[in-house]
């Protein structure tokens, strides 16, 4: 067995995200298991580079992970031929811009969503990629929660009979900062710094439904700026310009109709931060992050409406969970792991830049659909 190093070139890992799901349990989880093992018994072993503005910081989280090599100098590292791979979790508004000099150097690029600010700058993007003949992949790790992956094995089981609707539920209260510390940053709330929930999150509903429920033909979207000030980081308060809530209804391939809340203005009163109501002909499935309850056709009950009454029928009964039938690995992990084997030898790779640019695509339509008080057509994208 043949141990193979693959250079990575890490940007933007200072932030919460970078730090935590794809440096400590991405690359340095797949750093202490040896490697990414390959279809013919090799392994491939990343050595990542921290890059970013403040060398001491970077420095701190390297000595965290057992790492050495950190950078303030983005471009002599893309210079540099023994790194091929270029990762970014950085700003969205500098994204584009870091692609570009990414792939003109030759590297394969790797980024979470969303890919740009606007889809232009994306298919920008998508068309460099394409041009240069380099791998690249987008982040979409919904896709591998467990909750999710066991919805899409009841879908391909058949579980559901004919697919008919999709309510996805998601968000929290994130505090305003006068009583408690906000638990997310400020440039989430002001439109001109990249902020808002369309945006942030409109992309991830965009790959859920195109991968597990249907195509996403059309969307209608109100957005909401539910709370005008919020106190920052520096204790200063700021005015709120980018929405907080968004009430999408997305119409999928098939006929299955999507509709999920997503915000930041919300109290939870479910079993998860995210939660999706599933329901077919046959059965229905209500799934969080990780758990999946089910019910079945003939195990559905049958109520009569009486408002004089107290419900006799208690709806949480009758519910079955989903057994772990596999154990579920963290799931920027394994796409890490899926996007190496990509580079490495070449495997199968569905989640590129154009997937990413697709959820860009959705958040334009749904911008444009809450400006004009209108449903949006989603157009196949072209490159």
């Amino acid at each position: 067995m043949a141990v193979r190093r693959l250079g990575i070139v890490m940007y933007g890992v200072t932030g919460r995200m970078g730090a935590n799901q794809h440096l400590a349990r991405s690359i340095a989880a797949i750093r202490a298991e040896g490697g990414v093992l390959l279809a013919n018994g090799d392994r491939v072993m990343p050595d990542p580079i921290l890059v970013g503005r403040n060398e001491d910081k970077l420095a701190q989280l390297a000595k965290a992970h057992g790492l050495s090599r950190v950078s303030s100098n983005l471009e002599a590292c893309l210079a540099d031929r023994n790194d091929t791979v270029f990762f970014d979790a950085a700003t969205t508004q500098m994204r584009p811009a870091l692609l570009a000099k990414a792939i003109a150097a030759g590297k394969h690029v790797y980024c979470e969503k969303p890919v740009a600010t606007n889809l232009e700058a994306a298919m920008a993007i998508v068309r460099q990629a394409k041009a240069a003949g380099i791998k690249h992949g987008v982040v979409q790790d919904k896709l591998f929660l467990p909750g999710l992956r066991k919805l899409k094995q009841m879908i391909d089981s058949g579980f559901f009979g004919r697919l008919l609707a999709v309510r996805g539920e998601f968000g929290y209260w994130v505090f305003e900062g006068d009583l408690q510390p906000a638990q997310r940053p400020s440039w989430n709330y002001r439109e001109e710094d990249g902020g808002g929930i369309i945006l942030d999150m409109l992309c991830h509903w965009r790959y859920v439904l195109d991968n597990t429920f249907g195509s996403v033909r059309s969307v209608s979207c109100l957005g909401a700026t539910h709370i005008p000030e919020r106190i920052d980081e520096a204790g200063e308060c700021y005015k709120a310009t980018a929405d907080d809530a968004a009430y999408a209804t997305f119409q999928l391939a098939g006929g299955v109709i999507a509709h999920f809340n997503s915000s930041w203005a919300t109290r939870v009163r479910r079993d998860d931060l995210l939660s999706l109501h599933v329901d077919g002909t046959h059965g229905s499935a209500v799934a969080g992050l990780q758990d999946v309850v089910c019910q079945q056709r003939m195990a559905t009950p049958k109520p009569v409406w009486n408002p004089d009454v107290r419900q006799p029928i208690n709806f949480y009964q009758g519910w079955q969970p989903v057994p772990d039938t596999q154990s579920f690995d963290n799931g920027f992990k394994l796409q890490w792991e899926a996007f190496i084997r990509h580079v490495a030898e070449g495997a199968p790779y569905t989640w590129d830049l154009l997937e990413g640019a697709k959820g860009v695509q959705l958040v334009e339509c749904a911008l444009k659909s809450w400006k004009e008080r209108r449903w949006i057509d989603v157009p196949e994208l072209e490159v």
